[in-house]
């Protein structure tokens, strides 16, 4: 395992949709390895493979309840709303207030291949809506600006 660089919101490759895993090979185990040490060294929650420059549809995520390695996820179902102040990796020092389901529900594989659904509540749920909103170029901060200017 090796911790990787983060990229900062600055990178353009932040701004990039990924492409799907088609295989799961040595290079996407060493990718989920290297991701959950940056993430934890890092202090962080939840970490997507293009905020280490990699444009695969990859995320690392622990919230205190273990890892969850997925690949290729897709949110496939959310419920309710919560309100709660958000930072990010790639965006350090900085924090806003983003408005996220309450439950989300996502399918994806782990590192083995096989089919898993997670589903989450709290910040769990936010957790997984941040890291799966990475895969398609998409910030928080866009999502709290989006939200400033439909309450204004």
């Amino acid at each position: 395992m090796a911790k990787r660089a983060i990229r900062l919101s600055t990178d353009d490759v932040l701004r990039k949709v990924c492409k799907p895993v088609k295989e799961i090979t040595p290079h996407i185990i060493t990718l989920l390895d290297d991701m959950a040490e940056t993430m934890y060294d890092a202090n962080g929650v939840g970490l997507a493979a293009p905020q280490v420059g990699v444009l695969k549809r990859v995320v690392v995520i622990d919230v205190g309840n273990g890892l969850l390695e997925l690949i290729n996820p897709v949110i496939v179902e959310t419920k309710g709303s919560q309100i709660g102040e958000e930072g990010c990796l790639s965006i350090p020092g900085f924090s806003a207030e983003v408005d996220r389901p309450s439950y989300v529900k996502v399918e994806a594989l782990n590192r083995h291949g096989e089919p898993i659904v997670v589903e989450g509540t709290d910040l769990l749920a936010v957790a997984l809506c941040h890291e799966t909103d990475h895969l398609d170029g998409i910030l928080y901060i866009d999502k709290a600006l989006e939200q400033m200017e439909d309450e204004e």
